[in-house]
């Protein structure tokens, strides 16, 4: 039997969501077709876009459908990014931090080498905390060379938690629009699109028991960007091809889903999260709890151990029967240290020996036993291998 706690890398299909996507892949036409059998498919897409946006809290027409999180990401930054360039040829800087996950990080990057960008990396403390005192002074004296600001809401390894708001509000009075990547906080704590304040969000399916490539940019009414794909015009232009509505109604059932669950289950999963984070610093004093003391997702637990290889930790572990990260799997198997923890001030050593457990659903309380039982011969096993990287 094999113990699962990588939920931040993907959640089960939800056994609903699969039916429903199922059921209407059997239903013939193009939602662009004018006829009969397109405009019964349309129907459906527009009923998926009307429950996300409920789920969100945003209207209707500010969803705009992708094939997953990296693609809303890259659209929210780009597109942000080259109108207001247009509009302004002086506003190059993007303001953002070095603790982002990399479907964020490559596109500033690339906008900075091709596109002549310039990026202000905010300063984060040992936390994983941004310095919002420093963004704000920044923003007061160079407010008229920034294109955008792109936070996200939630990070993907540590868990640690922005204030979005908070940046917003310093942002919107200044006119600087603000993307958030909310990929991996979406359906696990409240969000609210229109209390945001944000000009453009990113979210995606398969984190809250939806099918792999289904995303969405939830865009304000009141935002232009440039679009990065082109051809038809769908998406109120911003998204151009076919429309998936098959998956669009799978992804909308499975925030409905989510969203509805969330309280009770964000309660549950802190019960579980917190027995493992005491059951690990139990277990060994060569344990850290990452960003202990900062506001987090209540799913993930983050740990450095010093001395032993994150990778030789994963493994050992999966030879167990235990499924955990080092984070990210966008990154997996990519040798080198957590850019994360870098970038909050670790060393390398430490950086090298970090694990992520999140939790989910189905994650019960034997899970969690089962995890914590493992772990001793694990850690043994890492501590005889040593650093390797």
């Amino acid at each position: 039997m094999t113990v699962y706690l990588d939920y931040a890398a993907t959640a089960p299909l939800r056994k609903e969501v699969l039916d429903c996507y199922v059921e209407h892949l059997q239903t013939l036409g193009n939602p662009s077709s004018v006829h009969s059998s397109g405009q019964l498919v349309r129907r459906t897409l527009e009923e998926a876009r009307e429950s996300l946006a409920k789920s969100i809290d945003c209207n209707r027409s500010e969803v705009i459908f992708t094939s997953g999180g990296t693609e809303s990401e890259n659209l929210g930054i780009k597109g942000l990014y080259w109108q207001r360039v247009g509009e302004d040829a002086n506003r190059k800087v993007i303001i953002s931090a070095a603790t982002e996950h990399h479907g964020s990080l490559d596109p500033m990057e690339w906008l900075e080498k091709h596109d002549g960008a310039e990026i202000l990396w905010l300063p984060i403390d040992y936390q994983g905390v941004i310095d919002y005192k420093f963004l704000e002074e920044y923003l007061k004296e160079n407010y008229n060379k920034v294109a955008l600001i792109n936070l996200m809401w939630g990070n993907n390894e540590t868990g640690v938690i922005t204030d979005i708001e908070k940046v917003v509000a310093l942002a919107k009075p200044l006119g600087i629009p603000v993307h958030s990547d909310a990929i991996a906080t979406f359906g696990h704590i409240p969000i609210s699109f229109a209390n945001s304040g944000l000009s453009a969000m990113s979210i995606s399916a398969h984190k809250i028991g939806g099918p792999v490539g289904a995303g969405a940019l939830i865009v304000s009414r009141a935002t232009k960007l440039v679009s990065i794909i082109h051809g038809g015009g769908q998406e109120r232009g911003m998204r151009s091809g076919t429309m998936n509505a098959p998956v669009a109604k799978a992804f909308a059932l499975a925030a409905d889903l989510a969203v509805k669950e969330l309280e009770a289950e964000a309660k549950r999963l802190n019960v579980l999260r917190d027995k493992l984070v005491r059951g690990v610093l139990a277990i060994s004093p060569l344990a850290n709890h990452t960003s202990a003391e900062a506001l987090r997702m209540p799913h993930n637990a983050h740990f450095t151990f010093e001395g032993c290889s994150g990778d030789s930790l994963l493994f050992l572990l999966d030879q167990q029967g235990v499924c955990v990260s080092v984070g990210s799997a966008c990154q997996a198997g990519v040798n080198g240290p957590s850019h994360v923890l870098l970038a909050m001030g670790r060393n390398e050593r430490e950086a090298n020996g970090c694990l992520r457990m999140t939790l989910g659903r189905e994650t019960t309380d034997a899970d969690v036993d089962v995890f914590l039982e493992a772990l001793p011969k694990a850690l043994d096993g890492a501590l005889r291998a040593g650093l390797t990287s």
